[in-house]
């Protein structure tokens, strides 16, 4: 299943870093930042808990880019 969040990101290598924190958590298919409309694609594993998911993807984009805020 994709869900699309709305995200709060300042640059786009930081964006780009947000993408690759979340394709590497656990539960994620796929993941794509758009920079200019300032969302995120998640694709997620079949049977994975989205909200789970996305908190622990929220928390890796943190450890890259600490002030980036997404909308769960």
């Amino acid at each position: 299943m994709k869900k699309t969040y709305k995200i709060e990101v300042d640059c786009a290598n930081c964006a780009n870093k947000m993408e690759e924190a979340a394709k590497k958590t656990e539960g994620v298919k796929d993941c794509t930042v758009n920079f200019m409309a300032l969302k995120m694609i998640v694709e997620f594993e079949d049977g994975a808990d989205e909200k789970s998911v996305m908190k622990a993807v929220l928390k890796n984009c943190k450890k890259v880019e600490d002030d980036c805020e997404i909308e769960i």
